[in-house]
């Protein structure tokens, strides 16, 4: 069993969220002022508004973009993207973020422009003052200079090195996206953050059980022989933490998240009177909870070593998310960002039963991007 880790701070009255706060100032929660309060694009010579982690967006920033999504979603068309062209750069597979993007900004009247690193462009340097001898023929800070001269915006999902974590986890290259693009940079997963899958899974939380504050939500690691890195988890956490959630995360030894990330969590967890453990067994953390969110992610400890990494992957079993676990929350519902490995993180009986949200997580990726996109790049 992995070291357990409480962090606990006894709540001075209710939790508090921006959500709750706004309904009792008779705020209407639902609806977005025409200009709203989200900074939207830069003008010229300003800095422009990137999308790099949600921890950079004020609450009410926050509230901007799901109340926007939320009346996207039931119906309402806007075309704010109209005459405006968004690159999308994978420097990594993807099918639910290309396609949900790109079905946001066409249906918000825009156009793509997609690069795919395996066949349209080439390896790039994201480090500075280095000599450009290696296998880089371009640097990130030329390639960003040119594209925003030819797009509104940058999508990018950058490559993982396969460095050591401690070196992996600085987002080197989406930072450097952001430091030289003149235009706002949306990071379609770093190594440490999914702030796209956060929003969706925000919105899926909220439609699902109303104000978070007090819910109790388990993230719980599965069995999968490719796990994913950590950064939909690091992200889900932070965005339940900042909700007023009570969190309990469940992981084999050696399966620690970021330290850093959890220092954040842990500081996010005090700050709002809300209970945060890690470290715990499957079937400690998913009684009494309201949603079971389901991931398998890699051994940080063992990140740049792959013999060592299948070993403590192997010694990993049993992590299975089954009816009989299931039954055991609070009338729970079960969260995956997908792929989801059948019958090895979920069975099907949940995956396909009553209690599962995967579909609806999947669909609200499409109307979180289309209220984000709407109000980062109107004019």
């Amino acid at each position: 069993m992995g070291a357990r880790r409480k962090f606990v701070r006894e709540p001075r009255g209710p939790v508090k969220t921006d959500l709750s706060r706004r309904k009792e100032a008779g705020e209407p929660i639902v609806g977005l002022a025409p200009e709203g309060h989200y900074p939207g694009p830069m003008t010229p010579g300003s800095t422009p508004a990137h999308f790099i982690r949600l921890e950079d967006q004020s609450d009410r920033e926050l509230e901007d973009i799901l109340d926007l999504s939320a009346r996207l979603k039931r119906g309402v068309t806007r075309m704010d993207l109209a005459g405006r062209t968004v690159g999308l750069l994978f420097f990594r597979g993807s099918l639910r973020t290309r396609a949900s993007l790109e079905a946001a900004i066409h249906q918000l009247g825009g156009n793509t422009l997609h690069l795919t690193a395996a066949s349209d462009f080439w390896t790039l340097e994201a480090r500075e003052g280095t000599v450009m001898d290696g296998k880089a023929p371009e640097h990130i800070r030329d390639a960003a200079a040119v594209l925003s001269r030819y797009v509104t915006a940058l999508a990018i999902r950058p490559a993982l090195t396969g460095a050591p974590w401690e070196v992996e986890r600085r987002d080197e290259s989406i930072r450097a996206w952001a430091a030289h693009a003149e235009v706002p940079v949306i990071n379609m997963e770093s190594a440490l953050w999914h702030p796209l899958q956060g929003l969706a899974d925000l919105l899926t939380l909220r439609e699902t059980l109303g104000d978070l504050a007090g819910k109790r939500v388990a993230i719980t690691w599965t069995t999968s022989p490719t796990p994913a890195s950590p950064s939909v988890v690091h992200s889900f956490l932070m965005t339940a933490l900042r909700s007023g959630a009570h969190v309990r995360v469940a992981h084999p030894p050696g399966f620690e998240l970021d330290s850093g990330v959890l220092e954040q969590a842990r500081d996010s967890a005090a700050k709002r009177g809300v209970e945060f453990e890690t470290g715990l067994e499957l079937g400690e953390a998913v009684p009494g909870a309201h949603v079971v969110y389901a991931r398998s992610w890699q051994s940080l400890e063992t990140y740049d070593q792959p013999t060592l990494a299948a070993n403590k992957l192997a010694a990993a079993r049993g992590w299975t998310i089954d009816e009989p676990l299931m039954a055991r929350g609070e009338n729970a519902r079960l969260m995956h960002p997908m792929p989801v490995r059948r019958n090895l993180e979920v069975t099907d009986e949940v995956l396909d039963g009553p209690r599962s949200l995967l579909y609806t997580q999947a669909e609200n990726r499409l109307h979180t991007q289309k209220g984000l996109l709407s109000l980062l790049l109107r004019g």
